[in-house]
């Protein structure tokens, strides 16, 4: 049960509500609708990295779901193993992401994504190996999208655990 009670959209603003609506009411956003410009602008920055990036979408699912296991968020695994589905990741990819060094089923730049993925999420930055090794992979722009994205979903997840967002049936999950 979350630490909080979710905002009460009939209290919303006409602009939160119209957000809500398009986001299907999710949990993470009813609670993060208390603050309604923080809303806003969270959902226009996930916006832009979930569509407007040149980085291709099956590294960012990875990456995104990756990160949500090593913050050990649920809510934030469960919805985006769902997403990653939709944009390619392979069943055998979101099975193997808790041990993806082990894992066969992950291309070389998926691979240099995942560690570059598991350095920001536990070092205060990559390694030069690690980040030498992504860098010819991705283009300036494409790289910069997965740092942010990473760091995007971080937050995320901290945030989803902080006020214990509860899961919601697969079908209506969304984060």
């Amino acid at each position: 049960m979350a630490r909080i009670h979710y905002s009460d959209p009939s209290k919303a603003s006409d602009r939160t509500r119209e957000i809500l609506d398009k986001n299907r009411h999710a949990n993470i956003f009813r609670m993060m609708a208390h603050s309604p410009s923080y809303f806003e602008q969270y959902c226009r920055l996930g916006g832009a990295i979930r569509h407007k990036g040149e980085l291709d979408p099956i590294v960012r699912e990875l990456a995104i779901t990756r990160t949500g296991i090593l913050c050990e968020a649920p809510y934030e695994i469960v919805a985006h193993k769902r997403i990653g589905k939709n944009v390619g990741v392979t069943d055998e990819q979101n099975e193997a992401l808790a041990n993806w060094q082990a894992a066969t089923c992950f291309d070389e730049t998926q691979r240099a994504a995942l560690a570059f993925t598991d350095e920001i999420v536990r070092l205060k930055k990559p390694t030069d190996a690690t980040f030498k090794a992504i860098a010819p992979r991705l283009t300036p722009a494409a790289l910069v999208e997965l740092q942010l994205s990473v760091g995007f979903y971080i937050m995320t997840s901290k945030f989803l655990e902080t006020f214990e967002i509860d899961l919601q049936p697969v079908t209506e999950v969304v984060g």
